[in-house]
């Protein structure tokens, strides 16, 4: 079992989302070296359609979003925790 959280922001909030990009993405590559982080990214054009994380646990999820920079600063709105049962087939491209 995975868990999965959606981020939305406002379009008005790119600005914002841009000048703390550098500690968010700090924060969720310490995240993931820890093994709390399975994946995460944007879809396309993400001021409008938001990203996405994948996570381990419940648990891990809800620290992620506690302590996530985007959060904190009120940049990003996370969705509720949702539980995911992955289908995965083999090795894919991730480009």
């Amino acid at each position: 079992m995975q868990f999965v959280v959606f981020y939305s922001s406002d379009p008005s909030a790119l600005p914002g989302l841009q000048a703390v990009y550098p500690r968010h993405a700090a924060y969720f590559q310490a995240f993931a070296a820890e093994g709390g982080l399975i994946g995460i990214g944007t879809f396309d054009n993400p001021a409008v359609n938001g990203s996405m994380g994948i996570f381990t646990s419940r648990e891990r999820a809800e620290e992620f979003i506690a302590g996530d920079p985007f959060v904190l600063e009120g940049l990003a709105v996370p969705s509720e925790i949702r539980e995911w049962n992955a289908l995965t087939f083999g090795p894919q491209d991730s480009a």
